[in-house]
């Protein structure tokens, strides 16, 4: 039986229709290709599928990635994706990550204002929103056994060679926005690097049979 696939919000929908998996290296392929594979046999055995992104900071691409790989779950109708996001200490949710991700179209209202907010990420009228901030990635928000850790930085993936709980730890490095903080290229870098993370994980979730 085939379930209707949930509506995102037309801005986002019309983002992901301009991305372009096709741009992806072959080398670059076979980086995601063990995401791709823990994915599917999840799919393919009817278990839940946890993925907890994990960067140094748990600031910029962590949460980038998180987003669209929930966002894009929903988007191919893959079902009970569980879209996680952590760091090896936590610091706060860039405001300009969260902006990044606001200029695709997602739908984002702070629930607590402090050192390190938390945000309300939707990307669709009737699909839970993201619980967006930072948080160490043993955190009790995060999942403690049976998902995938996702290295998205060199200096995370270096420093955390062994991941409690994680039923496979993959390295996905993405080069980080923050070098363009407080220059010209801020936005257009923050947005370079978020449709890098979005075009990638629309790769891996186009390649699912469900």
């Amino acid at each position: 039986m085939t379930t209707t696939k949930p509506a995102l919000f037309a801005e986002i929908e019309n983002v992901i229709k301009k991305l372009n998996p096709h741009t992806i290296s072959n080398e670059r392929k076979a980086v995601l290709q063990p995401l791709t594979d823990f994915i599917q046999l999840k799919v393919s055995e009817n278990k839940e599928i946890r993925i907890n992104f994990i960067c140094t900071h748990n600031s910029r691409r962590s949460h980038l990635s998180q987003v669209w790989a929930q966002t894009l779950a929903s988007y191919f109708n893959i079902k009970n994706v569980f879209c996680y996001s952590g760091g090896t200490e936590a610091t706060a949710l860039f405001p300009m990550a969260a902006e990044t991700l606001q200029n695709s179209g997602f739908q984002i209202n702070t629930i607590s204002k402090s050192e390190n907010p938390v945000y309300s990420i939707k990307y669709a009228d009737n699909e839970h929103p993201i619980i967006g901030f930072s948080k160490k990635l043993d955190d009790d928000f995060n999942p403690k056994s049976e998902f995938a850790a996702i290295m998205t930085c060199s200096q995370a993936d270096g420093g955390c060679p062994f991941i409690a709980g994680a039923e496979k730890r993959i390295p996905i490095t993405f080069e980080d926005p923050k070098a363009f903080d407080n220059t010209p290229q801020q936005a257009e870098k923050y947005n370079e690097r978020s449709m890098q993370i979005a075009t990638e994980l629309c790769y891996v979730f186009s390649q699912i049979n469900s």
